[in-house]
C-alpha cells in the first residue's frame, strides 16, 4: 500500500541548514497534496509545510516562514523540505504526510498517510 519514507535528518548546529526528503510509493504521487509535520518531545504534532499537486500552492507554518522551503519532484515521487537558519526549537521528529484535498492543510486529522519520521536535532 502507501509508503512514505523520510530521510535526511541528523544533528546540525544552530544557524545551519539541512534538507529532508520523503520518497512516496503506492500512490499516484502527482495527485496528492504533500506535507511536512514535526513533533517535539512533550508537544503535539504540528504543521510545518504543505504543497499542492503541482506545487502552485505552498503553505508554511509561521514558525518556519522565511526559513523553510518545500518543493516536490513528481518525476521522482519525492518531496523536500529545505530548512535554513535552524534554531534549537526546530528539534523534532519530522514526518512526511499525504492527502487528497485542498482545505485544512494544517490539521493533523486531515491527512491520510504518514511516514515514520526522521529525527532533526539542532544544537548550540
Amino acid at each position: 500500500q502507501v509508503q512514505l519514507v523520510e530521510f535526511g535528518g541528523g544533528s546540525v548546529q544552530a544557524g545551519g541548514s539541512l534538507r529532508l526528503s520523503c520518497a512516496a510509493s503506492g500512490l499516484t504521487f502527482s495527485r496528492y497534496t504533500m506535507g511536512w509535520f514535526r513533533q517535539a518531545p512533550g508537544k503535539e504534532r504540528e504543521f510545518v509545510a504543505a504543497t499542492s499537486r503541482t506545487a502552485d500552492n505552498t503553505r508554511y507554518a509561521n514558525s518556519v516562514k522565511g526559513r523553510g522551503i518545500m518543493s516536490r519532484d513528481n518525476d521522482k515521487n519525492t518531496v523536500y523540505l529545505q530548512m535554513n537558519s535552524l534554531k534549537l526549537e526546530d528539534t523534532a521528529i519530522y514526518y512526511c504526510a499525504a492527502r487528497q484535498g485542498l482545505m485544512d492543510w494544517d490539521r493533523v486529522s486531515s491527512w491520510d498517510y504518514w511516514g515514520q519520521g526522521t529525527q532533526v536535532t539542532v544544537s548550540s
